[in-house]
């Protein structure tokens, strides 16, 4: 039974003092062979989305206790967005496919309560008055990752070769989604862990990706993945539910 450890078994509470996330397009066929059965891909104009999400986070702890008892660290997290196969509009979600954070505190109960992939890595963030520097080292540099994210000066457009017509249609591939989804083998069933935040406002940012290694790497290895769109959002609490069996 111990797979039920593993369906985020314990509601979470955090501050979002930044997020930055990066969503890239891809033909479908590259991200299909990586759902498990139970999900579909969440399409737009023949494209199918992988993002790439940067949190700076602060005060994560079990939602029954206080924020003074929370761990403060960064975390980025590879998600494809999907739907529930055979849902509703409503049961759209994200897919895990890797996560790293700097705290190896999180990586081990990371692992131990969730699907998430958890690996431990080295990450630097530096604000400046015109932007957010950030730079990820992981261990064998399978998600080496430096972006610099430009906050001041009038709206962007949307990156050049974007899918994206309007920023609405934009942000609705920004995340989060109302769930993330884990795939549970031993039951063969969808595990659904449904997001909760307040004030979840994200502006389009002008983003250079100096480098991204996890996009180097098979099965995205001789693909042309477009920056299709980039938005951050700063100061806002989010809660993560129980993971409840959908499928």
């Amino acid at each position: 039974m111990l797979h039920l450890l593993k369906r985020h078994p314990i509601p979470i509470s955090a501050f979002f003092r930044h997020s930055l996330v990066l969503t890239y397009a891809f033909p479908p066929e590259t991200l299909q062979p990586l759902l498990p059965q139970g999900l579909v891909l969440d399409t737009f104009r023949g494209h199918a989305f992988l993002a790439v999400a940067l949190v700076q986070t602060e005060h994560l702890r079990p939602s029954f206790l206080p924020a003074a008892m929370g761990r403060d660290f960064f975390l980025s997290g590879y998600r494809i967005f999907t739907r529930l196969a055979g849902g509703t509009q409503s049961k759209r979600g994200l897919r895990i496919l890797r996560s790293d954070t700097d705290h190896p505190w999180m990586v081990c109960a990371g692992n131990l309560l969730t699907h998430y992939n958890y690996h431990l890595c080295q990450a630097t963030l530096e604000e400046h008055n015109h932007g957010i520097h950030w730079t990820i080292r992981t261990q064998r540099s399978e998600a080496d990752l430096e972006v610099f994210a430009r906050l001041s000066g009038g709206p962007p457009a949307l990156p050049s070769g974007s899918p994206f017509g309007t920023l609405a249609e934009a942000r609705r591939f920004a995340g989060p989604l109302p769930y993330t989804f884990d795939y549970e083998a031993e039951t063969q069933s969808i595990i659904g862990i449904r997001a909760m935040r307040q004030s979840w406002n994200p502006q389009p940012v002008e983003v250079e990706v100096r480098q991204n290694t996890f996009l180097d790497h098979e099965p995205f290895r001789g693909t042309s993945p477009i920056l299709a769109n980039a938005f951050h959002v700063r100061d806002v609490p989010y809660q993560w539910q129980r993971g409840s069996r959908l499928a």
